[in-house]
């Protein structure tokens, strides 16, 4: 079973108001320790076979809609707020959910500023494997 795991770099349930410094004032050494704990958890996921691809997204972008003829409308910027900021994803195919569970919790801690675990909030999500409402 593939599941998405979402890095917000935001508050969660029970924690929404917990400080997550933007990665741009951190210091050198802070993000590449960051990086480096993402690379060995990715390593080690392909080497068991459950590493499917990840990608870090740029805070640049832009919503964009069908509005009938003509153009499309764009907004500025892809997020609403700052705490909805997608920094990146990863995607996993392990035998459970207890599995996809237990590999976001230990992502969820890659160090922040002062190398400490940032205890960032992940969403994981399912692979959808048919069209809703059908049976395998």
């Amino acid at each position: 079973m593939k599941y998405l795991m979402l890095k917000h770099y935001r508050g969660g349930p029970g924690h929404p108001g917990m400080d997550f410094t933007p990665m741009d004032q951190w210091t050198p050494e802070e993000v590449d320790a960051h990086f480096q704990y993402m690379n060995d958890f990715a390593d080690r996921l392909r080497e068991n076979g459950e590493y499917v691809d990840s990608q870090a997204l740029a805070a640049e972008g832009a919503f964009v809609r069908h509005d009938g003829a003509g153009r499309p409308p764009v907004t500025d910027g892809p997020f609403a707020e700052t705490k909805d900021l997608i920094a990146g994803w990863m995607i996993i195919d392990v035998d459970s959910w207890e599995r996809a569970l237990e590999l976001a919790g230990e992502l969820s801690a890659a160090p922040g500023p002062g190398g400490e675990p940032i205890q960032e909030w992940l969403e994981v999500r399912p692979f959808l494997t048919g069209a809703p409402g059908t049976q395998d």
